[in-house]
């Protein structure tokens, strides 16, 4: 036996259950198929400034694990309000039609909890031909990666019954902070794992860099791996597959403008591109005060974001801001970076959202094969997916699962 566990997968998920098991003495081995730690927290550096390509925001801050983390490990948390639901000097959306809007996100949620549609299909409980209907769409694109078509109402109440409105941000970036908590166990990365074998005494994993054998194995890799067979598993693995399926990842990505020369934007401050177009772009402007603009794109706006390619894509994106601050703007905005996560390789898309009527599989997801092989990730929490802490809380739970088997034998 090369190892007591083999993880497969470096995200939040994958480095929490190394770290459980490290610190439990355990020996571990993580596999990772791309070139880094980390997943769907990477944050780059570009013009000096550190940019989170994908998450970015501590939710539920107040009881998020990973800010006492991030403090421990010496990281600037920045706590406090955000811009996001505000729009610049009433700038194409006054503050009588942002009221009327979030009302109308309210009253939806309240039939979602009062009066469910027996679909669960969240598009069902909106209001026939509302006005601010498109906008519901984008904030749904925004928080689940998609359109409220494909959303199950049970799966969305989960998260937001547990969820706080505390979001803060790292300085360094979210990605640095995830990726500075990999402990000191084996880290294999570039190593695809392609075929997972349950043994008579442990696990069997097939790599491009040759065969690992463990007691036991944590899978934690996307749902979008999961679901397309990516990685092969013995049949008793097929409801959890299934399960994966029922669980796609939604889609939202980030297009990083930099800020030059005596534009006049004011730090902190946001704009909504369109609140009539349900794939509008939602523009924070100098966060924490650096040069840039940081575009949001979610569910069906980053779909066509991502077909549309990266050039058309900021030119929408300048289109957007040029029909609010004036063209004058364009003066000042240069492309920097941008996301392309349905594009990454080994994750396929950006968070899970369940399938209207399959809220439960994120339960059948979360169970274990037999007592060798344990799954983890962001869409097997109960209500905190799709977020990172939640990534992280599942890591530690399959390790504690691992960990007492491994006890036992």
């Amino acid at each position: 036996m090369d190892y007591e566990v083999a993880i497969v997968g470096a995200g939040a998920a994958g480095i929490a259950a190394a770290k459980g098991l490290a610190d439990a003495g355990r020996s571990v081995i993580i596999l990772e198929a791309s070139n880094r730690v980390g997943g769907r927290a990477w944050t780059i550096e570009l013009a000096g400034m550190p940019l989170d390509m994908g998450c970015g925001w501590l939710h539920s801050a107040e009881r998020n694990p990973l800010v006492a983390i991030g403090r421990g490990a010496g990281f600037n948390i920045e706590r406090g309000p955000t811009a996001w639901q505000s729009q610049w000097r009433d700038l194409g959306f006054t503050q009588d039609e942002r009221a009327a809007a979030a009302a109308a996100w309210t009253a939806l949620e309240e039939r979602m909890r009062t009066n469910p549609p027996a679909s669960d299909r969240a598009s069902d409980a909106l209001e026939p031909g509302g006005k601010w209907n498109a906008y519901c769409q984008s904030l749904s694109g925004y928080m689940n990666g998609a359109p409220l078509d494909r959303l199950s109402v049970a799966d969305f109440l989960a998260y937001d019954n547990a969820a706080t409105d505390a979001n803060w941000r790292v300085q360094e970036g979210y990605g640095s902070l995830i990726s500075a908590t990999v402990p000191n166990v084996a880290l294999r990365l570039s190593t695809p794992v392609r075929r997972v074998t349950l043994t008579a005494n442990g696990v069997q994993l097939e790599t491009d860099r040759g065969p690992v054998t463990s007691g036991a194995a944590i899978i934690t890799a996307s749902t979008t791996v999961l679901a397309r067979g990516t990685i092969i598993f013995a049949s008793e693995a097929d409801d959890h597959l299934h399960a994966a399926s029922q669980l796609p990842l939604g889609l939202a990505d980030k297009l990083f403008l930099e800020l030059h020369g005596n534009h006049g934007l004011e730090p902190e401050t946001h704009l909504l591109g369109d609140p009539q177009n349900a794939e509008t772009g939602s523009y924070y402007i100098r966060p924490l005060g650096r040069p840039i603009i940081e575009g949001f794109f979610g569910g069906n706006g980053a779909v066509v974001i991502e077909r549309a390619g990266l050039l058309d894509a900021f030119a929408f994106a300048l289109d957007q801001l040029s029909s609010l601050l004036g063209n004058n703007i364009r003066r000042h905005l240069r492309p920097l970076a941008a996301s392309s996560w349905c594009r990454t390789d080994w994750i396929g898309g950006s968070y899970s959202h369940a399938l209207p009527g399959h809220a439960s599989a994120r339960a059948v997801l979360a169970r274990p094969v037999g007592d060798r092989l344990f799954f983890a990730g962001e869409a097997t929490h109960q209500s905190d997916f799709s977020t990172a802490h939640g990534a992280w809380e599942s890591g530690l739970r399959a390790a504690d699962q691992a960990a007492a088997v491994l006890t036992r034998s």
